[in-house]
């Protein structure tokens, strides 16, 4: 007889259901030793010598119990669980190679779990990569959407009275002024910028050394000086026209207010002006007020230094200048159609812008 390996510790005898099981046949050697459990019932009447029938099964044989281990071979055990998902047989487990078999099918079933695992774990990252941007609470900042075309605002003070004057130079109002000087009285400027882009300014006491009340003004036909109607004056108002559209005016008939609302805004924008602004401040006035300064030496410098203050709208609200204090008094009114000179022209010499010299003896 071939040496009968001992049965697996883990494996405990178990009946056989109500039916014989078909392929499975006990082999019992001579020596069998004391077979059955304690108190197990009677020998089965085909059961050989030795072999008894658990309590409560009187159909079935039971599958004998080795205590004789080194003699003894165990008849498997068949359950429902079968061989079908790679189990050894009871018999099998106690050679070398129902071993084998068994540590390959505890490996196959341990990489089927390991495999399992794995792709519930990367389907679930990949789920949260997909998922988190949308989320709730997710650590990346969110962005807030920009307006295109809309920059941001300018911080550097040159910057920031550039976009001022650049909104000065497109607005259309008729506004009223006082010039305040330090050694006479105050002044009504009146500021007329009409829709076709004519404009006129009217400055009491702007030739003459002050003796002369003027008005400058553009038209479609060019630059106008015009004598306004005074008492201080003899001579009835009159327009004298001194230069044509883009043609610089003369120094000495040149009376500077109306830069401040006509082609300084200009200057400002230009960012090869020789000029140093940095921002300030005026008492009384509205808005934003910048100090610019010419950075070079001129006989005729694009500009005169001083404050100027504007609104976001490009209203000029306030400066402060060589010739006096300038502010705004009220709100602008809406802008008309066109400008109407204040006289007729006329052929006669522009009003010089100083004093008239006594006459010599």
């Amino acid at each position: 007889m071939r040496p009968v390996s001992p049965p697996h510790p883990a494996v405990h005898p178990r009946r056989v259901s109500g039916r014989p099981v078909p392929g499975i046949t006990c082999r019992f050697p001579a020596r069998l030793g004391r077979l059955g459990r304690p108190g197990g019932g009677p020998p089965h009447p085909e059961a050989p010598a030795g072999h008894t029938t658990p309590p409560g099964d009187g159909t079935a044989a039971a599958h004998p119990t080795v205590t004789d281990r080194s003699t003894t071979a165990v008849c498997p055990t068949v359950t429902d669980r079968g061989t079908a998902r790679g189990h050894s047989t009871v018999a099998d487990r106690g050679t070398a190679a129902g071993h084998a078999r068994g540590l390959a099918a505890a490996l196959t079933r341990g990489r089927r779990r390991r495999f399992l695992v794995v792709r519930g774990a990367l389907g679930l990252f990949l789920f949260t990569a997909v998922a988190a941007p949308a989320g709730c609470g997710s650590g990346t900042p969110t962005v807030p959407p920009t307006t295109p075309g809309v920059p941001a605002p300018p911080t550097e003070p040159r910057d920031q009275l550039a976009a001022y004057a650049a909104a000065a130079q497109d607005r259309r109002l008729v506004a009223t002024y006082v010039l305040s000087v330090a050694d006479g009285p105050d002044r009504t400027i009146s500021v007329t910028r009409a829709m076709d882009g004519s404009w006129r300014v009217d400055i009491p006491g702007g030739a003459l050394g002050g003796q002369a009340d003027v008005s400058m003004a553009q038209t479609a036909e060019g630059l106008f000086q015009c004598q306004l109607a005074s008492a201080g004056s003899p001579d009835p108002a009159g327009c004298v026209r001194v230069a044509g559209l883009g043609q610089p005016l003369d120094p000495g008939i040149d009376p500077r207010l109306q830069h401040l609302f006509t082609d300084w805004p200009e200057v400002f924008t230009d960012r090869q002006a020789p000029l140093a602004v940095s921002t300030a401040e005026l008492a009384g006035a509205r808005g934003h007020c910048f100090a610019v300064d010419v950075t070079s030496a001129s006989v005729s410098p694009p500009l005169d230094p001083g404050i100027y203050c504007y609104e976001p709208d490009g209203t000029l609200t306030a400066a402060r200048l060589p010739a006096g204090d300038l502010r705004l008094v009220g709100a602008p009114a809406p802008a008309p159609a066109t400008i109407a000179l204040p006289g007729p022209l006329v052929d006669r010499v522009p009003l010089s812008i100083a004093a008239p010299t006594e006459p010599t003896s």
